[in-house]
């Protein structure tokens, strides 16, 4: 059965490894007959990522979104959504440096295929998943992250980049494109109903930089915190 799918990749110079992730995913696609569109957003990469995508599109089921400038992660992908092919089932997001392992998304996609899911999260914080290549650091910072929003969901990998949700989960609801974490905006605003969380490995980017910052951690906070004020209302309401 067809279940066409939309995968948007945002990128800032990633022209290391852009086209060794492409083709990885179109052989995948190919190799589990998967009827999947990739739409890199490029934010003016001046390493020339944008062109090499172009390139690419010629012979992949890739096309590339040229924005002007860095405008951030979150809305990148809010925009590659936006420019998905009409009879796409499902959008979805991934990173653009092979930190999230491709071989999961097949199983992703199936969860969404069958009907009883209609969120599949990629995740490291499952029986399965795991970190590697990453500092002590880092690791702790993620698992408060993950921590200060258990209220808002069961899903143990909030912060997860890398997932699948079906389109019509959705509609009506508004993004808030603050910094780079739009895996929790649609965790916690989507009507998915259920979700699945879908172990892998992540590993650390061997080529680029971390988009990760002091800043963007300021910016997961703020977006915290406008999650728990949209929560709280209903429950106040009740009180």
């Amino acid at each position: 059965m067809a279940f066409p799918f939309s995968i948007a990749i945002p990128t800032y110079n990633e022209a290391s490894g852009i086209e060794r992730l492409l083709r990885a995913l179109a052989h995948m696609f190919a190799r589990h007959s998967m009827d999947g569109e990739l739409i890199v957003v490029d934010d003016n990469s001046p390493d020339g990522t944008g062109a090499i995508v172009d390139r690419l599109a010629r012979e992949l089921p890739v096309r590339c979104l040229h924005r002007p400038g860095k405008l951030g992660l979150s809305s990148a992908v809010i925009a590659g959504w936006g420019a998905a092919r009409a009879d796409s089932v499902a959008l979805g997001a991934m990173d653009a440096d092979f930190s999230h392992d491709i071989n999961a998304l097949p199983q992703m996609v199936d969860a969404l295929r069958s009907g009883e899911y209609g969120l599949a999260v990629g995740s490291r914080y499952v029986s399965g998943g795991g970190i590697t290549n990453w500092p002590k650091r880092r690791i702790v910072t993620s698992v408060v992250a993950c921590w200060l929003a258990r209220p808002l969901t069961r899903v143990r990998d909030v912060t997860s980049g890398y997932f699948l949700v079906r389109r019509d989960a959705l509609r009506g609801v508004t993004l808030n494109p603050i910094g780079f974490k739009i895996g929790l905006e649609v965790i916690a605003k989507a009507k998915y109903g259920k979700a699945i969380e879908v172990p892998y490995v992540f590993t650390d980017r061997v080529a680029g930089e971390s988009k990760l910052n002091q800043r963007e951690i300021l910016n997961y906070l703020k977006q915290l915190g406008s999650l728990y004020a949209a929560w709280l209302l209903p429950h106040r309401a009740k009180a």
